[in-house]
């Protein structure tokens, strides 16, 4: 009998708690046990419902196929890679603001987009839901000298599905609009292949003074990979133009740009985005100012560097990273006798402490990698982190805690 009384107990308990757990829980994890029975769904968007105890809508959108065996590239494979940041950066974007869900702020479009999570990768991406034209509100008119960064994770390849990027002297900027107006543009196709037996493609198109004079395409098979997001820069130095995607210099053009463009818009352009053919952006640096290394080292004693990246809340650093370093590592070569303090700066978010810890550790991970990987002797280096305490912008603005994320060099 006791027994009984004990099992009729633990039954009523359980049953108690099943009906204080959360609806949302509950409902999450049958889609996970779902998604266990038929790995073969792709492309889907999930949105959970709102409950009492927290009114904040989520929503995770799954962009890649099942199979998830491609590795993202390695710190090794970028050796060749020479992109070099601007040094000041201006317009910044990684939607950590916005609303699940929402078109983001300070951005114009003729068409839709919303802020989503990706399954399995970090942080958040703006997904272009329909066909149109998408422009980030980045201070205008540019200067000579600027580099544009950003992630670029493809859908399931179509025919006809083409994604372009282009940097446009436009008459009215506020319009979202395509370049047809434009006087000087030059535009950048990224496009996955039409077949899982083709790569992907490049395109660079050109027109300078309202005349087109640049037509070429090249293969871009990373563009192919459905697993990772591929980070493309570009770099205007007044006429040329040079275009990355990951650790691959696809375009460097000496010629590509008018000398007297006043380029004052970025536009996405995508020409086809129904379900199955899905276009995510995330991770948006724009930079202005040509890099001055071994200048700003030697006469000026100093050298502030926003092109050392770092995940999120760790010392591990990004592989974008290497042409930064390099070029640093060039210095030191150049000057034997060379020696320098390496200090790492946070931005405001977190706790005092954590922020300390991460700037020292960030930076003792800079010296191992110039030691490592580019032969620079131990000794040569100091390390040192000032975490939050020593800003050089605004930590209430996405820009402003980009530019406070930095590595400087000190001569010593």
């Amino acid at each position: 009998m006791r027994n009984i009384l004990l099992l009729i107990s633990f039954l009523a308990i359980t049953a108690g708690i099943q009906a204080q757990f959360p609806k949302k829980i509950l409902d999450k994890a049958k889609e996970k046990v779902n998604k266990k029975v038929d790995d073969a769904t792709a492309g889907k968007t999930e949105k959970a419902e709102k409950t009492e105890e927290n009114n904040t809508e989520t929503k995770e959108t799954e962009a890649n196929p099942a199979a998830k065996t491609n590795e993202p590239a390695s710190f090794k494979t970028y050796s060749k890679f020479d992109f070099i940041p601007g040094e000041k950066v201006i317009g910044f974007e990684d939607f950590s603001t916005g609303a699940i869900g929402d078109f983001p702020a300070g951005w114009n479009t003729d068409a839709s987009a919303e802020i989503v999570t990706v399954e399995g990768k970090p942080g958040r991406w703006l997904w272009f839901t329909k066909r149109g034209v998408f422009t980030p509100e980045f201070p205008a008119p540019f200067p000579d000298d600027f580099t544009f960064e950003f992630d670029l994770l493809h859908g399931i390849p179509i025919n006809g599905a083409h994604f372009l990027v282009i940097i446009s002297e436009l008459s009215n900027p506020d319009q979202p609009q395509y370049y047809s107006n434009a006087t000087n543009v030059f535009t950048i196709e990224l496009s996955t292949a039409n077949t899982t037996s083709s790569s992907g493609v490049t395109r660079f198109s050109g027109r300078k003074n309202s005349s087109t004079d640049i037509q070429n395409s090249d293969d871009a098979p990373m563009l192919n990979d459905k697993n990772n997001p591929a980070h493309i820069s570009i770099w205007r130095q007044k006429e040329r133009v040079r275009v990355y995607v990951n650790d691959q210099k696809i375009w460097d053009i000496p010629k590509a740009a008018s000398k007297d463009a006043k380029f004052n818009a970025i536009v996405f352009y995508v020409t086809y985005a129904e379900e199955v053919v899905k276009h995510f952006v995330g991770n948006l640096r724009f930079a202005v100012g040509a890099p001055d290394t071994r200048n700003k080292l030697l006469t000026q004693n100093k050298w502030v560097t926003h092109g050392i990246l770092f995940d999120v809340n760790s010392d591990k650093i990004k592989p974008e990273s290497y042409g930064t370093l390099k070029e640093m590592a060039s210095v030191l070569k150049e000057f034997p006798e060379l020696k320098v303090k390496i200090v790492g700066h946070t931005d405001a978010d977190g706790s005092d402490a954590a922020n300390l810890d991460l700037s020292k550790r960030r930076s003792a991970a800079v010296k191992a990698s110039l030691a490592a990987d580019f032969g620079i002797t131990e000794t040569r280096m100091e390390t040192d982190g000032k975490g939050e305490s020593e800003p050089i912008d605004k930590n209430d603005s996405l820009v402003g805690k980009a530019n406070n994320r930095r590595v400087e060099f000190i001569k010593l």
